[in-house]
């Protein structure tokens, strides 16, 4: 019996016993069925009411099966057809394939056949589904919207980010690591009119030139030793889509030439190859490096570097917008606090202090880190100084002058953090800290511990 919910399922057939019989065969697995003789019966049922599977008959009054199958798939992409044949031929069956169909049987060669045949179709219409919604649930995650800012800084980045998107021009995303590029390349293709079509993001520092050349445009085979087929390199398969490069400056010179040719014809040869494959592809890359230098310095092509160069965003780091850390810091506790620590319900006021004297080398993503770090040690319903690393603390102060106050925070900290340890165990805190108790209690009155 079919377990999950019952699809709509429409029999095409102009033989009505036939048709009858099928129908109570289906009803009894639960599905729902409708039929229709004709093909100009079914044109309207399928205005009306949109069956999930088609079981169609080759052969009807008003046309033909395999024909329809195109016509259908055009206008209903979404639907699964099953074609029906009383005589079944390899040419049919190819072209109904070709056409779209998911199948093509013969009919009464085997009934025990139709049923699982449905399933499998049904399951794959639920599989759609399911991508379908979790491709919409990314967009949603992956939008103008969701890059949190407000500093003048970062709303203009957006705000070019945002005019670029609409159009097919090549994006340069400069900034330091841990900026969000990737984010922002992301945001901008769904932003685009290729939002439907693929993203895919390549690191170019990861791969050495041999392997970033395969997975970038491909082999044929036998290219090199390994190659037991031939593969189709990211260039082809973000066709019509957008692939993101990221650590363009790590390209190996030779490689730099071949992706010029992308921007510039939509062509490149794959390795092994003679003739060129066309890709329509929208190439966004980014960088942490200075590429002026870099050209000046003679590690990036030059030419590369203007045809890139044409469209750049600069990504603020996040010492250029420190009135942005608390909308951040709230929206990562908000993220991950049901994950790690659901007791933690809000950020104190020296846990935000602390952060916007911090210096933040490793930017949006090292603030994300600070937070889940800091979850996972609290142990209080607010974040607050203890929670941050001793490190974090001592890092902040090292360019300034150590006063009497300074050595205090350092003490007061660190009582908290083996207070937090102990679950505020007043006798073992003691023991570890190497002090007697009156002291410890001494030390927390001084700093107003609790």
């Amino acid at each position: 019996m079919q377990t999950n919910m019952p699809g709509n399922i429409l029999i095409i057939d102009d033989e009505e016993k036939l048709r009858s019989l099928l129908g109570r065969i289906i009803r009894l697995e639960g599905y729902s069925v409708k039929e229709a003789a004709d093909l100009k019966t079914s044109r309207k049922m399928m205005e009306k009411d949109l069956p999930e599977i088609i079981l169609c008959d080759v052969k009807l009054p008003d046309g033909n099966g395999v024909d329809f199958v195109s016509e259908l798939k055009k206008k209903y992409p979404q639907a699964e057809v099953i074609l029906l044949t009383a005589y079944g031929n390899i040419a049919d069956g190819v072209q109904a394939m070709k056409n779209g169909a998911f199948d093509y049987i013969t009919k009464g060669d085997d009934n025990e056949k139709i049923i699982p045949l449905l399933n499998r179709a049904f399951e794959k219409i639920q599989l759609v589904n399911r991508v379908a919604r979790l491709e919409s649930q990314f967009k949603k995650n992956y939008n103008f919207e969701n890059i949190l800012g407000e500093s003048s800084m970062i709303r203009e980045s957006v705000s070019l980010a945002r005019k670029v998107a609409a159009t097919d021009a090549t994006v340069l995303l400069t900034g330091e690591t841990g900026t969000g590029k990737e984010v922002f390349a992301q945001a901008i293709h769904n932003g685009s009119k290729r939002s439907n079509k693929p993203f895919i993001a390549l690191n170019c520092s990861t791969l050495n030139k041999g392997l970033l050349e395969s997975e970038l445009f491909g082999h044929k085979e036998g290219a090199f030793t390994g190659a037991i087929k031939e593969k189709k390199g990211l260039m082809e398969e973000a066709s019509s889509g957008t692939l993101f490069l990221d650590e363009i400056g790590e390209m190996d010179i030779g490689l730099q030439a071949k992706l010029l040719r992308v921007i510039e014809t939509g062509e490149f040869i794959k390795v092994g190859d003679t003739k060129p494959t066309h890709s329509d592809v929208r190439i966004i890359a980014a960088t942490n490096k200075n590429l002026l230098f870099e050209v000046e310095s003679g590690k990036f092509r030059e030419d590369l570097f203007y045809r890139l160069n044409a469209f750049t965003i600069v990504l603020p780091s996040l010492r250029e917008r420190k009135s942005d850390i608390p909308m951040l810091a709230n929206h990562f506790l908000k993220v991950y606090n049901e994950k790690i620590n659901p007791g933690v319900e809000s950020i104190g006021r020296d846990f935000l202090d602390a952060l916007k004297k911090h210096d933040w080398k490793g930017n949006i993503r090292e603030l994300k880190n600070i937070i889940e770090r800091s979850l996972i040690v609290s142990n209080g319903r607010e974040l607050i100084l203890a929670d941050l690393p001793m490190e974090f603390s001592v890092n902040d102060t090292k360019n300034s002058t150590l006063s009497a106050f300074d050595l205090a925070s350092v003490e007061k900290l660190h009582i908290q953090r083996v207070l937090n340890h102990t679950k505020n165990n007043k006798a073992e805190t003691a023991r570890l800290l190497n002090i007697g108790l009156s002291t410890l209690y001494r030390k927390m009155e001084e700093y107003s511990l609790q």
